[in-house]
């Protein structure tokens, strides 16, 4: 399992930050026990008696996944005198498979939502790389939890030492942002564009900062391991800074057009991933900067002028 430094804002959602910054891959059960086409269910009761487990994919010689079977595959195949038949013409074809990158939150959606025992996990290609359970989600959850805890409070305690207060007639708010954490996603930027209210600064003005940040924050829950999005108030304008330590941006030219985007199949899916975040907060800031490369991160510094 990765190492996993939880934000030290995190208090009570340290589970949920858990969820989010583990991957599927970080917990599933690899390799996975499996079974060929061609086997019988005779021989998928043994596997799955000797190995204490009540379903295994089906894969052929590539590892491409065939489909499942299940303790009810092999129960109908009992009672039906079906036993020495191959697995091919009794298992379950269509399948629901996880992400070996998908974040730790969607296999628990996915176990709310099919209430299935298992889901084969596969890779970028396509291959069958794990078996994801719910007991691997707790077990894995109880482990990680135990090893950030202590980390958490030493975080915190380092933190509190190291903050600074902002300097005079300066306003300056941050917030920690996760990789995948569409249930927090904009949560940053609405706690900016209320401070920049309170304040009482014009609504036009507001208006800008809120979906250059909304932007940024965005662009850091899709693209980046998370990191953080920063808002000061000094000398007359508005600075914004979104700073993360993910992979970078291969081809920042690109990132800057309309339309251009890394975003995966699912993540579009989801109805995120349109290539505007970028060009969106350029467009409604005085002064922008995009500092990245492959293996660096990148910062996004922009202003409004007030």
């Amino acid at each position: 399992m990765p190492d996993l430094p939880i934000s030290p804002e995190a208090g009570p959602q340290v589970v949920l930050e858990l969820i989010y910054r583990l991957k599927t891959r970080d917990v599933m059960t690899s390799p996975p026990i499996t079974v060929s086409p061609g086997e019988t269910m005779r021989t998928v009761q043994y596997r799955m008696r000797d190995n204490g487990i009540t379903g295994l994919p089906v894969v052929d010689a590539q590892d491409s996944l065939l489909g499942i079977v299940a303790m009810g595959d092999l129960l109908s195949a009992f009672d039906s005198g079906k036993m020495d038949e191959k697995v091919e013409t009794l298992m379950t074809r269509q399948v629901i498979v996880l992400e070996d990158d998908m974040p730790l939150a969607f296999a628990v959606t996915y176990f709310n939502r099919y209430k299935f025992g298992r889901f084969p996990v596969l890779d970028k290609d396509h291959r069958l790389v794990g078996i994801i359970s719910a007991s691997d989600i707790i077990r894995s959850l109880l482990v990680a939890m135990n090893a950030e805890v202590q980390r958490l409070e030493e975080a915190m305690a380092e933190r509190r030492a190291a903050e600074s207060p902002p300097a005079p007639g300066e306003d300056r708010l941050s917030f920690p942002v996760l990789r995948l954490n569409f249930e927090t996603a904009g949560q940053a930027s609405a706690a900016i564009k209320r401070a920049l209210k309170e304040r009482g600064i014009d609504a036009a003005t507001v208006r800008r900062a809120a979906v250059a940040s909304y932007e940024l924050e965005l662009n850091q829950v899709i693209h980046s391991e998370g990191g953080t999005l920063s808002c000061s108030v000094t000398d007359g304008r508005i600075e914004i800074v979104a700073q993360d330590d993910g992979p970078g941006i291969a081809d920042p030219e690109a990132a800057m057009r309309e339309g251009w985007s890394t975003a995966s199949e699912w993540i579009r899916s989801l109805g995120f991933g349109a290539g505007m975040g970028l060009p969106n907060a350029k467009r409604v800031s005085d002064d922008f900067s995009l500092d990245t490369g492959p293996g660096r991160g990148t910062t996004v510094r922009l202003t409004i002028k007030i």
